[in-house]
């Protein structure tokens, strides 16, 4: 009786999404995430298929791997398969199943033991599919799961139907920095403290990605790493198809100091320079900078040039040190919590700084924030939970920064 009790609410709390919310990328995460944390699963994926190239593509998915930019061909695997006939397919035991073919998480050391797949089917064809994997009490998907999973899917084709979905299923975007299998350890009393779990994440060319998360989660220690302000314990890193996973010293600070910008929440400003010589400073070490005072225009800040940081407010403080990062011209921006000591206005001007630079700048910007509502100005939402990616969201319809609000 319980768990028919959980099934009927997981079912309101999924028609009430997506008939309800307006955002339908948001509605589909939500109820993915109803479902997930119903069934107890490991794993998730919403698949929609281009009809251009006939392909499935993963527009969100719960899990501990990154499959974002991962497209499957329609007909090929379980999710291709259910796509072709429209009829769902449960796997009891992926091992003895001669239908099943290892899923996209399986390629990155997942291992699936039990699966639901479901068609999104409307009025018409079939659209995509809705993918569920490992329950974690390790038994197989019982008749009345397998429903509710479909019911969902009826529920999601409806109102994709209805809605519309437009989905960017570019596969030509290039990975600028990949984590595989990633870990950290520091030394703790007489053992040692396991901060990262294995992170698997691509980050692409030209895209704003925030990560999510609780502190003591791993945000912030897996940009460090990225950023090469710390060593990873085991995996690899790449940027740009170069290993940085153990780099020598002369490497690391060439890499530093020409690659990659870093904004903090403390801004970090030199007292006893004005704004234009904070950047300019920075812009002295750079390899290929941009002059100081295109940086500082960029921010909207060419009037405030010659003041002291004491002379500045606090989104003015933290508009120069974006500028700072900017001037080096880097292919990486890395933010760790730039809005968190700014009330919402401030925040969303700094945060429209930084959104411009996405879009008129050849820079990728990563931010790491507990703000969820800054999420939804990304191009991805990245959830680090316990040291793990928990999942990967990618935003159909990113807001401006000035239609946040919290």
């Amino acid at each position: 009786m319980e768990k028919d009790q959980r099934y009927v609410k997981a079912t309101y709390e999924i028609m009430e999404n997506l008939l309800n919310v307006e955002d339908l990328d948001e509605a589909l995460s939500l109820a993915l995430q109803t479902i997930v944390k119903t069934l107890d699963s490991e794993a998730g994926v919403v698949w929609y298929l281009d009809r251009k190239s006939d392909r499935l593509h993963s527009v969100f998915h719960i899990g501990p791997s990154d499959i974002s930019n991962t497209s499957i061909e329609k007909g090929m695997g379980i999710e291709g398969l259910v796509t072709k006939t429209g009829k769902s397919i449960v796997i009891t035991d992926a091992e003895e199943d001669p239908r099943f073919e290892p899923t996209v998480f399986d390629e990155q050391g997942f291992k699936t033991k039990t699966l639901v797949c479901v068609p999104l089917n409307n009025s018409k064809e079939t659209i995509g599919c809705i993918e569920i994997i490992n329950k974690n009490n390790g038994l197989s998907y019982e008749p009345a799961e397998v429903e509710l999973c479909e019911h969902m899917a009826n529920l999601a084709a409806f109102t994709i139907d209805e809605k519309g979905l437009d989905v960017d299923l570019d596969e030509d975007k290039k990975i600028l920095c990949s984590l595989r299998n990633v870990t950290k350890e520091y030394p703790s009393g007489d053992g040692v403290l396991q901060v990262l779990k294995g992170i698997n994440l691509d980050v692409f060319e030209h895209e704003f990605v925030v990560v999510l998360g609780e502190s003591g989660c791993g945000k912030s220690t897996m940009m460090n790493i990225i950023g090469g302000m710390d060593y990873l314990t085991d995996g690899t890193l790449t940027i740009e198809g170069k290993d940085y996973s153990h780099p020598d010293d002369a490497s690391l600070t060439a890499f530093r100091r020409e690659y990659v910008g870093f904004i903090f929440q403390a801004y970090n400003l030199m007292p006893n320079l004005t704004a234009i010589e904070n950047i300019r400073f920075i812009s002295e070490i750079a390899k290929d900078p941009i002059s100081p005072e295109d940086a500082i225009a960029m921010v909207g800040l060419s009037e405030r040039s010659n003041n002291y940081p004491s002379q500045l407010s606090g989104g003015q403080q933290q508009r120069v040190s974006i500028a700072r990062a900017l001037v080096k011209n880097p292919k990486l921006i890395l933010a760790d919590e730039p809005t968190a000591a700014l009330d919402l206005n401030t925040s969303r001007e700094v945060l429209g700084v930084i959104q411009d630079i996405v879009k008129n700048n050849d820079t990728t910007v990563m931010m790491v924030t507990h703000n969820p509502e800054i999420g939804k100005m990304a191009d991805r939402v990245v959830r680090v939970s316990n040291g793990r990616i928990a999942s990967i969201k990618r935003n159909l319809h990113p807001l401006a920064a000035q239609e946040l609000s919290w």
